[in-house]
């Protein structure tokens, strides 16, 4: 027989589990044998080790999460490959946020949209941080400093990214741009070997996230100038944002998030989405994901949803401002 005061201990529980937004009986639910994480990108490098570390938190959620690399075309293979996967909650993505709030605007064709993927949680945010090297004198101590460098050196005016059309690459095109500033942009695949360069003296800037700078900068083999984001990033606090320096419109940061395909049931996405609450907040992965210059952070499915639609917007107005198409 149920006592008055086990029944008044299951109401509260049944409270709390409507406040969180699931459906009763979700917190009870067993968990799935096997679940899979998409990774756009291959195994070592940033997107996987966020993918892994997240993934070995998510015991709540499945038995068994794996983390599955399906680099190439700049991570459009793997949400293509979430796109055409089974919506039972078996599959998620992990994905910058490039390929869905950029590249719709700078390709003219995409083999998925946006409404193919169903947003679970943000992951993480990260800002990018224009660099500068050997190859710049040390006087230049500004973003100032460097165009005034750069129209006297023109030359030498260039900078690196990650890739064409990666959010770093459209920051500093966005900058010279709007400064009226000839800069020539030299492409790479992935921020290591644009940073070799830069320390090397091959080059004369870099913009790219700050993670894959701090240890050139920590070593003083390269001198960070500016940064993205509203405020001074925690791991830099030093370097001044884009906007204290004068140019308001460089603030966008980059983020990581979770997806699963469109077609999936919203009690699985929330069900899912609570699981990485704790995920996020464990302190291993916040400890291990600040070296990478990454910030975790969790947020509501319709939260996400919210800034996938605000930033994809927002970059529609940048890329046509800029004029870059990735078609050329």
């Amino acid at each position: 027989m149920t006592s008055r005061r086990h029944f008044t201990q299951q109401l509260a529980a049944l409270g709390g589990l409507a406040a969180l937004g699931l459906p009763l009986g979700a917190r009870a639910q067993a968990p799935l044998a096997t679940a899979k994480i998409l990774c756009g990108f291959p195994a070592g490098g940033t997107s996987d080790a966020f993918s892994r570390r997240v993934g070995q938190k998510l015991t709540g959620y499945a038995n068994t999460v794996i983390v599955e690399n399906k680099p190439g075309a700049g991570g459009q293979i793997a949400v293509t490959t979430l796109k055409d996967s089974p919506a039972d909650g078996s599959v998620m993505l992990l994905t910058p946020a490039s390929m869905l709030t950029i590249y719709s605007s700078t390709y003219s064709k995409l083999p998925y949209k946006l409404d193919d993927v169903a947003p679970v949680s943000m992951g993480c945010y990260f800002a990018h941080a224009l660099c500068v090297g050997p190859a710049v004198p040390e006087s230049v101590k500004n973003v100032k400093d460097f165009l005034a460098w750069c129209k006297a050196n023109p030359d030498k005016a260039n900078y690196g990214s990650p890739a064409a059309g990666s959010m770093p690459h459209l920051l500093a095109a966005l900058l010279a741009k709007q400064t009226g500033t000839d800069l020539k942009h030299v492409p790479y695949r992935g921020s290591a070997p644009g940073m070799q360069d830069l320390i090397g003296g091959q080059i004369s800037s870099m913009s790219s996230p700050v993670g894959d700078a701090l240890q050139h900068l920590k070593g003083g083999k390269a001198r960070a100038i500016a940064v993205s984001g509203t405020q001074r990033n925690p791991f830099i606090p030093d370097v001044p944002t884009y906007r204290e320096q004068g140019y308001p419109s460089l603030t966008m940061r980059e983020w990581y998030a979770f997806f699963m395909p469109a077609k999936t049931d919203p009690a699985i996405i929330r069900r899912a989405n609570a699981a990485f609450q704790p995920a996020l907040a464990d302190k291993e992965v916040i400890n291990s994901m600040n070296l990478l210059g990454m910030e975790p952070q969790h947020s509501t499915p319709e939260q996400l949803a919210a800034t996938l639609k605000a930033d994809a917007d927002e970059w529609r107005k940048v890329v046509k401002e800029i004029g870059f198409s990735a078609d050329t």
